[in-house]
This record gives C-alpha cells, structure tokens and sequence, in this order.
C-alpha cells in the first residue's frame, strides 16, 4: 500500500478538526473592529494573539490522537529537530493573517498540511469569517466548500490580476510592467488559494515565507492546476531543518514563465530602499 493511501483517510477527519479550530477563531474576532483577544509581540515584532495560542493547543492534542507518530511543526510551538527523523508531520498555522484577524479583517485562515518527505499529500486551509474550505490531496484535484476550483488560463501578464506586496509590486512597473494591482490580503495561504480559484492571475510573495504559511495552499494551488515556485524556478521543499522560503511567484503555468522573467528583472531594478524591504524578516509575506 502506496503512503498516499495509507495518509488519505486521515483527511476527512483533519478537515473536520481544522474547522473546529476556525469556530475557535471566531470566539475572537470582531468584523471590522479590534479582537477582544490579548495580543502580545515576538522577538521580531509580530503579534500572536491569544486565539493564535489556543487553536495551536487544541490542533496538536487533537491532530497528536489522530497521528501520535507524526513530527509537528507550527509557527506557535518551539521547533524541535525531532520532526526531521518522522515518517510524516503536520505542518500548521494557526492563524494566517494574524494581523488581519487582530484588526477584523475576514481575510485570515487556519492551516494545516501533511507533509511526508520534502512535499505535501495533503491540506486543508479554512477561512472561518469567509465560510470558505479549500482542501486537496496529491492527485485528487482542489475544492473550496465541496466545489472544483482551478486556476485561470492567462498566458500574459500584460493585465493580469496579481497581488504582491507594495515593495514588489513598485519594483515590476518600474521595470516597465503593466498588470492590474489586486490589495495584498493579509493571509499569504489566502493569497495563494485566491490564484487556485482563479479569483487572482498571479501572486508574489516577500523572502522568508516558512513552511507553515504556504505548504498547505501549495498543495491546493498544485492541484488547481497551478504552480509555485521561487525565482529560479525552484519548487518548495518542506520539512528541512531551516523551514524558510526565499521570495515566491504563484501562477498558472502558462504565466509563470514571464511571471519569474518580471520577477526577476523587478528585484533586479529594484532601489536598494525596497531590496532591504523585501529582505527584511519583519514583515508579513
């Protein structure tokens, strides 16, 4: 029996302890206004909420009696180098878009992934305030609330439809690029799944990205029909011992091409004021 198989009939019962976990979230936010949660801040200047906190407990002591020999990695949990040796882990963010969620924006998501070797078999990224469940598994095609979702079919970037950070997105027309600028959502896994539903053409994303904020929707995106990839062309690996991610451009295939050409040409014309910017660890992808 393949690993695929032996991993898929975990999924149904993943998908229900991730939408659980949004009902947690919801506990907490407050459309358009502050949360009621405590919000405290990282070494590096991110804030974690309460909410963050206690939807990572209630993942790992319920996804740990799913699969108690699965490694865990979480963007709320010390890493350990435990999961490296594991046959399979969990790959989760509790809340993506934290600074979306503190202020009531709708736009944040919990993710979960299963990761076995270097890639994902499956994900399950669930946005409680929008009522949308994105789910996949390798070779089983990408769904939102139940329904197929692929990406668009555009071949030229000329027009298309991207969300990227500011920085980037100054750096492309000053290349001489022109696209129609979508506002960057707060949750990078939502940023993702927005080129998946063919809502976006295309998306860019800041260095350092960690596993746990794009391998679910990478997954998603991949059986949507669409690709993920660095600058170079390069796929992401997961579960190594450093889980960061150099900048990312996410697209239909037939764009993606051009979309690393402009990356590329972008980064490389960029003033050293937006470089530092897309280096720095500080903000959100």
């Amino acid at each position: 029996m393949s690993d695929l198989a032996v991993f898929a009939p975990l999924l149904p019962r993943v998908e229900a302890i991730v939408r659980e976990a949004g009902g947690i979230a919801l506990d907490y936010f407050r459309p358009g206004a502050p949360t009621h949660a405590e919000v405290t801040h990282k070494s590096g200047g991110s804030p974690v909420t309460e909410a963050d906190l206690r939807i990572d407990n209630f993942l790992r002591a319920q996804l740990s009696l799913l699969a108690p020999d699965f490694g865990w990695l979480s963007e709320e949990t010390a890493d350990s180098p435990d999961r490296l040796g594991r046959k399979a882990l969990f790959v989760v963010d509790p809340i993506d878009g934290t600074r979306g969620f503190a202020s009531g924006d709708p736009c944040f998501a919990v993710c979960v992934a299963l990761v076995a070797g270097d890639r994902p078999v499956f994900g399950v990224v669930h946005a409680p305030a929008l009522d949308e469940t994105f789910v996949a598994s390798v070779g089983g095609g990408a769904r939102r609330n139940g329904a197929p979702i692929a990406v668009s079919t555009r071949r030229e970037l000329t027009g298309a439809r991207l969300s990227a950070p500011d920085s980037i997105a100054s750096d492309l027309k000053r290349a001489g690029l022109s696209f129609r600028q979508q506002p960057r959502l707060p949750s990078l896994a939502m940023r993702l799944l927005r080129v998946a539903d063919g809502a976006l053409d295309a998306a860019l994303a800041r260095k350092n990205s960690y596993d746990w904020d794009i391998a679910a929707a990478d997954l998603i995106l991949h059986e949507a029909g669409g690709v993920l990839t660095d600058f170079s062309g390069q796929t992401p690996s997961y579960n190594r011992p450093e889980p960061r991610h150099p900048a990312l451009v996410a697209g239909p295939p037939g764009l993606q091409a051009e979309l690393i050409r402009a990356a590329r040409g972008g980064a490389a014309g960029a003033s050293p004021e937006a470089r530092t910017a897309q280096a720095a660890p500080a903000p959100r992808p």
